[in-house]
């Protein structure tokens, strides 16, 4: 952008008496014209004139726009510059008020109104509406450059000649249960570790990966990616889309042989979503009548009925119903022990195709065939093992080795051997999934920043990083740089693409590669607005450090981070990176030990509010502390 004063001034001036004299009712200054003369005309109006958040210290530019010599562009010499054309007196004192969009609010103290959009997004039943909405939410989440996506996503992994019959979907999760080895010996996978197996409770790829194996809902995945019947014989919904009726498939029955009923539905249906439970995924019934309540609008009138109530239409209700969190557990069994201690037993109660040996204090866990599954003649494999690590180099020298027949890690190094070596038992597809650091809006490193000012370092953060560096160099796969949170090709809930090709996004993720020097100019410019200082090297100051502490885990996370300090050091800030075994990092995501932590999200199902919602206050995955 060009940093010459006098031309944006006049036509900031032309711009003010057209505005004056074609629209008397408005009061001069009321760029927005909502009536007031605030924060956000200001920026408006500082924008189109001197283009503030561009200007470099020691720029011919800055000095003209320094205008009271203080050596700092502020709202005082805004106030100068404007005061002939936009009488303002509510210019911001905060320089970086300026810079931040116009779509701003404070993370901590004013995200009540992101809160309120999204509710207001779950109950919209205009579809163009909703979309819209889903819009502005993004909007506002990606201001307040908390989150910040690397790359979007896709699914790797390598599987044996031996074995057919395993397929993903676009959600991430892989399907064993219908797999094929021509030497009808135990098939055996490789997944990260596991936490707990209660459909409740899971919320990692690899625990939906064994959960499915385990249990089965209302509807499943195909090969094709498409939602089909499982347990359900049959759906109904209502003309106004509001009301559902699911009948079941005749006999189903549990591990154990005793008969599953509705009733097992509606009681783990409104288990998960009571929030004396403490499901992560609770949320994900919001759309229900009764949400609010803590008592959901789902019965079952007879032991084949299940019936259940929305507050909106909802196009993914088939996903809903494929989805863990809406699988089915045995109220017996279930609502007499504590949390998910009744699924750490050896053959626990389950429905899916296979029962669950013991797991507790091992990395090795073995799952034999259900005979009671109601699709049991289709399973061909009599048992699995799974090999849970998060080891990255021995998963794949025992896929080398021929000991292992599935694996999804595969050490940075060894990606070249794969390519030349093993490209015929390799599989990819694209995922609607982002991977992203987030920044807790909490952290001590914005304690004595404004929260604008909070925002102008970590977007400066965020444009200092070189994201195709990261997907050339060290994820690779084909890997697209994200310029949004909302992965490419997801839909937009109306017929069309919620992120369409040529939607630049929020920003040229590969600026750094094109243009350094204005991108680290922009970042310079960002940061001194927050009150940093720098050297004649054009690193920051001694008197004004910055350290940023960035909690991540093993293998490729770990090299991701280390790429990221060097692309911040070139302006001397500090990634202090600290690496950590699985059980660890997710404590400490929600614990909000560090000023940045790295994330990643696979769409539950095609529909942006899935990706949005994780972010309101009182979500479970809300690691970016927002209104805490």
């Amino acid at each position: 952008m060009k940093r010459k004063l006098l031309f944006p001034v006049l036509v900031a001036l032309f711009f003010v008496f057209v505005f004056a004299f074609t629209a008397a009712a408005v009061t001069l200054g009321d760029v927005n014209g909502d009536g007031d003369r605030g924060a956000d005309d200001a920026r408006l109006a500082l924008r189109a004139s001197v283009d503030l958040e561009n200007y470099v210290p020691g720029s011919p530019a800055f000095t003209a726009a320094d205008t009271n010599g203080n050596g700092v562009i502020e709202a005082s010499d805004a106030r100068l510059i404007l005061r002939t054309s936009v009488a303002l007196e509510d210019l911001p004192e905060d320089p970086a008020e300026v810079i931040v969009s116009n779509a701003f609010a404070d993370p901590v103290k004013n995200w009540a109104d992101y809160d309120g959009l999204i509710a207001r997004i779950r109950a919209e039943t205009n579809r163009e509406t909703r979309t819209q909405l889903m819009h502005e939410a993004e909007d506002m989440l990606m201001a307040t450059q908390c989150i910040m996506p690397l790359y979007h996503y896709n699914t790797s992994y390598l599987l044996s000649s031996k074995v057919t019959g395993v397929y993903a979907n676009v959600y991430g999760v892989k399907t064993f249960s219908y797999a094929k080895k021509t030497d009808n010996k135990t098939f055996s996978v490789c997944l990260g570790p596991v936490g707990t197996m209660d459909p409740a409770f899971v919320t990692s790829t690899q625990e939906f990966d064994i959960v499915s194996t385990l249990f089965s809902g209302l509807y499943t995945y195909d090969a094709e990616g498409q939602t089909v019947p499982a347990c359900a014989e049959s759906c109904t919904c209502s003309d106004d889309g509001l009301r559902y009726t699911v009948t079941l498939k005749d006999g189903l029955k549990w591990s154990d042989g005793s008969e599953l009923t509705a009733g097992d539905f509606a009681f783990a249906w409104k288990r998960a979503a009571d929030p004396d439970t403490g499901a992560d995924y609770s949320y994900l019934f919001a759309g229900f009548k009764g949400y609010e309540s803590g008592q959901i609008a789902v019965e079952a009138p007879d032991k084949k009925t299940l019936t259940f109530e929305l507050i909106a239409p909802c196009a993914y209700m088939e996903d809903l119903m494929a989805f863990p969190t809406f699988y089915p557990v045995k109220q017996a069994v279930v609502e007499n022990t504590e949390g998910d201690a009744w699924c750490r037993e050896s053959g626990f109660i389950c429905n899916g195709a296979f029962i669950c040996g013991p797991w507790t204090d091992t990395d090795v866990l073995t799952i034999d065939k259900n005979r009671f599954f109601y699709n049991a003649d289709n399973v061909s494999l009599q048992n699995i093992l799974f090999l849970l690590t998060e080891d990255f180099e021995l998963p794949f020298s025992l896929f080398t080795a021929g000991d292992l027949d599935y694996i999804d890690s595969i050490p940075i190094e060894s990606l070249d051997a794969v390519i030349k070596d093993y490209s015929s038992q390799m599989h990819s597809m694209p995922v609607l999934g982002t991977y992203y650091f987030a920044f807790n809006a909490k952290s001590a490193l914005f304690r004595d920043k404004t929260p604008a000012q909070a925002a102008c370092i970590r977007e400066a953060i965020s444009l200092l990083t070189d994201r195709k560096a990261i997907c050339d160099d060290i994820v690779r796969g084909g890997l697209t740089p994200a310029s949004s949170f909302i992965p490419r090709g997801m839909a937009d809930g109306n017929g069309g693409i919620f992120h369409p090709d040529g939607d630049g996004g929020y920003y040229d993720p590969l600026a750094i590669n094109t243009d350094r020097k204005g991108v680290e100019d922009r970042a310079k410019a960002l940061l001194a607005a927050a009150g940093y200082t720098f050297g004649e090297d054009g690193k920051l100051s001694a008197e004004t450090p910055l350290t940023i502490v960035f909690g991540t885990n093993y293998g490729a996370h770990e090299a991701i981070a280390n790429s990221m300090a060097k692309d911040l050091e070139t302006l001397g800030i500090k990634l202090q990176v600290v690496a950590m075994g699985w059980n660890a990092f997710t404590e400490a995501k929600g614990s909000g030990q560090f000023d940045l932590i790295r994330e990643g999200w696979i769409a539950d199902f095609n529909d942006p509010i899935n990706m949005l919602e994780l972010f309101t206050s009182d979500s479970g995955f809300n690691d970016c502390r927002f209104g805490e």
